[in-house]
């Protein structure tokens, strides 16, 4: 028998009452009423209520007066039915008369209270990580963390995937995030990677025969952090071969399914919906829209091609667009100083020229650029929008990337600010259809928006194979997007040779380029690639999705600051200069010189 627990500390019920018991734990609280002492002792599966009886032993009361919260104990008693009952408590019926008490550590005194009530930083918090997984939502947190990998696992494996583990210490690719390099010590000079994604090696696979493979990925990225966002994170990444876009689509819908009941003990009882990339973005202003409120983007270039406001027809007449969002019900509370903070936060954040509003009440329109259209115009805007009296029109005029970006920012600070989001409500939707190519204004090229493996769909080979109007050239892709979050994306892939060829030489890569960054993986395809296809999860944001968490932080165990620095261990640390020195590297910092 265990002689540190016959139960755990969330077993205990009313069918127990009677049974001598020994239970271990950390002290939650120690309480003194009188001649009884009261502590709540809890491990990670609950809390139970030990009572230190008034005929205690004085070696027992010695112990208890040098109790403070957070000592580890060992106990023994008989259970017996709590007077004071606690409905908020799995135990709450029962609490345990102590005949023996154990000192098992001590605990100095906390830098914070374990307690999801108390207001902690969040600095202090990941610095004694440790402790701050005792509190009850993180220990949550990371049981459902548990709880989603086995649902997966049994998924994957009840549907015959082959797990497959890839290398981590890889080769540096381009077209994709910032690598992390690590130095070669037996070979000088060169460096190897730690991966993005492990996106060549699941393709070798499928040459392979593997046919249907998956992974729970370690993958790391050197790039600026954000609340959703970590350099190293988890991925499940899946591929299968012989199988179209729908078909992937549809394994991953019921895995979805039944991750989502696993962790959250909710149905997603509906088939989701499949919304092209285009109509996301004129609609949502974003390829991974939130489409559990309202809002949404109206187009009003046409008629504005010809209207006498000059910074709205000069755009329209030039390739721009024109577009507008309505604040409902925020005319009396949108001062002149909110539409003022509105304009520059598009200003800042996403480089438009300015952002023009419009107020509908009872007397017609009030706004600075009223003078400027003519009542047709007026009415024109007023349908188009849809727009009510004690609405806000907010209208934006700019390149498409522009537009969108700043429209759909609004957009989502309008929901959140607003009210218009129930924060209990999940939608899971499919974003379909993304162009293969994007055009980089800061190297001016044009470069693959999710991949140069993606394959092209069969309807824009043509115009793909003639090399013009790129930007207009579709893929068979699809993001997986819940709650304006996107926490999966895929494609089918190039298995044909010449087409992948044709990709490298449009992304403007030379035959030397490829063979050096792309050599044994194009060697691959000259020996039978089958049609294949696949998807990757990022599993911490579809957690932090799930459970509803503001940071990605609260469901990672031991995550990193948005500096990139792990609060606990220090890192990243200096190294020793001999460490340097072996690696053929010369530090320009003084700490390592």
């Amino acid at each position: 028998m265990n002689i540190y627990r016959t139960h755990k500390l969330g077993d205990l019920r009313a069918e127990n009452i009677g049974e001598m018991v020994t239970l271990s734990g950390w002290v939650a609280t120690k309480r003194d009423l009188g001649g009884l002492t009261f502590i709540d002792l809890r491990d990670r599966e609950g809390v139970t209520q030990i009572v230190v009886p008034q005929d205690a032993t004085k070696e027992m009361k010695d112990i208890i007066s040098k109790i403070r919260s957070e000592y580890v104990i060992k106990v023994s008693g008989e259970v017996k039915e709590r007077f004071s009952k606690n409905n908020n408590m799995a135990t709450g019926d029962v609490e345990v008369f102590i005949t023996s008490i154990e000192i098992l550590n001590k605990s100095e005194i906390l830098p914070f209270e374990i307690s999801d009530d108390a207001n902690v930083n969040e600095n202090l918090r990941l610095k004694y990580r440790y402790l701050d997984i005792r509190r009850p939502s993180m220990m949550n947190n990371i049981r459902k963390r548990h709880d989603m990998m086995m649902a997966i696992r049994n998924y994957m494996d009840t549907n015959t995937f082959v797990e497959v583990d890839t290398p981590i210490l890889t080769k540096s690719t381009p077209e994709g995030a910032r690598d992390f390099l690590v130095p070669s010590r037996m070979n000088e000079g060169k460096f190897y990677a730690l991966p993005q994604s492990p996106q060549l090696f699941k393709q070798l696979l499928m040459i392979g025969g593997i046919e249907r493979y998956y992974q729970l990925a370690k993958c790391f990225r050197d790039e600026d952090l954000r609340a959703d966002r970590q350099l190293e994170f988890l991925q499940l990444d899946i591929e299968m071969s012989f199988v179209t876009m729908d078909d992937v689509m549809e394994y991953v819908e019921g895995l979805t399914k039944t991750v989502f009941k696993k962790v959250t003990g909710k149905k997603a009882n509906y088939s989701f919906e499949k919304m092209p990339y285009h109509e996301a973005m004129s609609r949502f202003g974003s390829d991974k829209p939130d489409v559990r409120f309202g809002i949404e983007l109206k187009d009003l270039t046409p008629m504005m091609k010809d209207c006498g406001f000059k910074a709205f027809s000069g755009v329209a007449n030039s390739g721009g667009i024109v577009n507008a969002i309505v604040a409902p019900g925020q005319a009396t509370n949108f001062s002149r100083k909110v539409l003022g903070d509105l304009e520059t936060y598009v200003k800042t954040y996403f480089k438009a020229k300015g952002l023009a509003w419009v107020k509908v009440t009872e007397d017609g329109i009030n706004s600075p650029i009223a003078k400027f259209l003519s009542e047709k115009e007026i009415a024109t805007l007023l349908s188009t929008t849809e727009a009510k009296v004690g609405d806000v029109i907010l209208i934006l005029a700019d390149k498409a990337k522009v537009v969108y970006g700043g429209l759909g920012a609004l957009r989502l600070k309008f929901g959140k600010e607003l009210g218009l989001i129930n924060e209990d409500d999940f939608k899971f939707l499919w974003v379909v259809d993304f162009p293969m190519y994007e055009w980089s204004e800061e190297e001016e090229r044009y470069k693959a928006q999710h991949h140069p493996f993606t394959s092209i769909k069969k309807e824009d080979m043509e115009m793909f194979l003639a090399g013009d109007q790129m930007d207009k050239v579709r893929t068979n892709s699809y993001d997986i997007v819940l709650n304006g979050f996107e926490i999966g994306g895929g494609s089918t892939r190039i298995h044909n040779p010449e087409v992948q060829e044709k990709v490298f030489q449009q992304l403007g890569l030379t035959e030397a380029e490829v063979k050096e960054k792309f050599g044994f993986f194009v060697e691959a395809f000259k020996y039978g690639a089958p049609p294949h296809g696949g998807l990757a999860f990022g599993i911490d944001r579809w957690l932090m999705v799930m459970l509803n968490q503001a940071s990605i932080r609260d469901v990672i165990p031991f995550p990193v600051t948005n500096k990139g620095q792990c609060l606990m261990t220090e890192a990243p640390g200096n190294v020793d200069t001999a460490q340097l020195k072996e690696l053929l590297l010369e530090s320009t910092f003084k700490e390592n010189k």
